[in-house]
Formats: C-alpha cells, sequence, structure tokens
C-alpha cells in the first residue's frame, strides 16, 4: 500500500494576494517511488466562519486619503493602507482596483471635501479684493487645520516621483492648473467690473497666487502655524492692485 510523504513545504503568495501554505508530496511503496506527485495549497488565512467581515467603502477611502495626504503617494505602502483602511488586499483591490485608482478616488473625495473655502471664497458676491482675501486666509486655515495633516494633497501627494509614478505626477498638476485656471476666472470677472486695472495681467496675477498658495502648503508641512501662514497671505494680498491704477502686473 502506498504512503504519501511530504517532500517539500513552503509558504507562497497566491494569485490572491494572500499567503498560502504549498505542500509537495509524493505516493511511493515501501521502497520505490510510483511517480505520483500531488501538491496541496492552503490559504494561511483562513475564514473563521460566517460572512465575510463587511466594509464602509466612504470610510476606507476617507482612511486612504488621509494616509496619502500625510505621507504622499509613492511613500503609502500597502501593509499602511490595509491597516487604515482596516481591509485585506483582496477587499482592496476588488473595491478599488489598485493603489493608483485607488489614489485618484481619494483625490475626487478631497477635492469635494476639503476645499470648499476655494470654491466659496471665488463664487462669492464679494468684491475681487475680499474674495482673495477669503481665499487666501482660508488656505491658511485649512493648510494648518489641526487633526489634518498639514498642506495640501494636490501639492505634497508627488512632490518627488519617481518615472514610474509619473502618471500620478501629472493627475495632481491638472489639479493644481484647475485651481490656478478658477483664481484667473475669478480675477477676470473682476476685471471686467473694473475692481482691477485695465493693464492687468490676469494669468500673471493668477499664477502668482497659486505659487503663493502652493508655497503656503509647504510651509504648512514644515510646521508654519495658522498665523504665520496668514502673514504670508496678508503679505500676498498688498500686491493686489485697486481698480483705476495703471499696472503691468
Amino acid at each position: 500500500m502506498g504512503i504519501f510523504y511530504p517532500l517539500l513545504e513552503i509558504a507562497w503568495p497566491c494569485s490572491c494576494g494572500l499567503p498560502c501554505f504549498v505542500s509537495i508530496v509524493t505516493l511511493r511503496g515501501e521502497d520505490e517511488s510510483t511517480g505520483f506527485v500531488s501538491i496541496a495549497m492552503d490559504n494561511l488565512e483562513k475564514p473563521r466562519g460566517g460572512r465575510p467581515r463587511a466594509f464602509d467603502p466612504d470610510r476606507a477611502l476617507d482612511a486612504a486619503m488621509h494616509l496619502f495626504w500625510e505621507h504622499g503617494y509613492e511613500a503609502t505602502s500597502l501593509t499602511m493602507l490595509r491597516e487604515a483602511m482596516g481591509l485585506t488586499p483582496p477587499q482592496i483591490y476588488n473595491a478599488f482596483t489598485d493603489k493608483e485608482t485607488l489614489f485618484r478616488k481619494a483625490l475626487e473625495l478631497y477635492h469635494q471635501t476639503q476645499i470648499g473655502f476655494a470654491l466659496e471664497a471665488l463664487s462669492a458676491p464679494v468684491s475681487t479684493g475680499e474674495a482673495i482675501r477669503r481665499l487666501l486666509l482660508g488656505a491658511a486655515e485649512a493648510y494648518s487645520r489641526p487633526g489634518k495633516p498639514g498642506g495640501c494633497l494636490f501639492v505634497s501627494g508627488a512632490l518627488a516621483t519617481s518615472p514610474q509614478a509619473q502618471a500620478i505626477a501629472d493627475e495632481l498638476k491638472t489639479y493644481r492648473k484647475a485651481s490656478e485656471a478658477a483664481i484667473a476666472g475669478r480675477l477676470a470677472v473682476g476685471k471686467a467690473k473694473g475692481d482691477l486695472p485695465e493693464v492687468f495681467s490676469v494669468e500673471g496675477f493668477a499664477k502668482y497666487l497659486a505659487g503663493t498658495m502652493n508655497g503656503m502648503s509647504i510651509q504648512a508641512r514644515d510646521g508654519a502655524s495658522v498665523e504665520e501662514l496668514r502673514d504670508l497671505a496678508e503679505t500676498a494680498l498688498a500686491a493686489l492692485p485697486s481698480g483705476g491704477q495703471k499696472t503691468s502686473a
């Protein structure tokens, strides 16, 4: 009668992303092998019974957003995401496909939930100077908010990326360019209403304001206080001309 004798036992990652236990055995008689080989694979993380653990995708995405916001795209590992989101790798992939898709969804969530101050400032029925004042002072508050990562995810998400993450860097650049365009649009409205001089570079000053906000984000990442960020905002506001002046700014 043949007997199974183990030849090799190793741990190996399965296609599901979880470690599996691989046992290779051979069936042979008392004196020789019959040439039959059996391979058995067992998941090391077997379910404990009952239904699979349910999770709230919105809550998981919010946790991922804060993690990316704090550490950036490339520095955020799958292990960090798994722990923060409370999910297994298969659950993450089933819900969000891959890390890049998860990051893009996190950017969408950030846009929906964290930049309300900018949207409100630029759409408020106030003078151009007041709108820009609300924008910059709102950024000072938002970038240094207690309990939140410092700065802006659109700025810090991929300050330094490898060639493999160039698509992510381009995505963040698109968001920053959209913010700059929104500022330019508000300045153009102000110029048309006479809030700004006729000779005024809307695009140039929009770049200046966007650059100021990007700098405020980096300063906040470095630990600048809300008071220090407000000082930066006030300095930038001093450069905003009032209507009727002749300038080529």
